[in-house]
């Protein structure tokens, strides 16, 4: 595949996922119905519903800002997978699995958007440092 394909992968994924992932931290900020209701339906306290709508639209900035902070964006993904994990098995314990088929494809999308990362920008890792 070649950088440019990665590149148009890459951008679409972040920008499918900045939009749900917006979508569903306005939600959580706002209290809409749509997020709200399930979230305090699976336990989750109302500080913590509003912490996390905080976090993924901090989060979302973060993706969305080319070819910076690239530290922070592993950090992004990896709260991202937390939440995709955290609401999949949420759900699975106290819904239902086809509650918990929003989480399977958000999954699917979110590594396919990593792998891409990955591929623009290979993790280089330098000599540690000793005291």
């Amino acid at each position: 595949m070649n950088s440019k394909t990665t590149k148009v992968i890459y951008w679409i994924g972040v920008i499918l996922t900045s939009l749900w992932f917006g979508a569903s931290g306005i939600f959580e900020l706002t209290t809409n119905p749509i997020v709200w209701d399930i979230t305090v339906q699976l336990g989750y306290p109302p500080h913590f519903i509003y912490i996390l709508g905080v976090a993924k639209l901090s989060g979302i900035i973060v993706l969305l800002t080319p070819n910076k902070l690239l530290r922070l964006k592993e950090w992004v993904f990896a709260g991202i997978f937390f939440d995709i994990t955290f609401a999949f098995f949420s759900k699975l314990s106290v819904l239902n699995f086809a509650a918990g088929t929003d989480a399977i494809v958000a999954f699917v999308m979110v590594t396919v958007t990593y792998i891409m990362f990955r591929k623009l920008y290979p993790a280089t890792y330098g000599k540690a440092v000793t005291a």
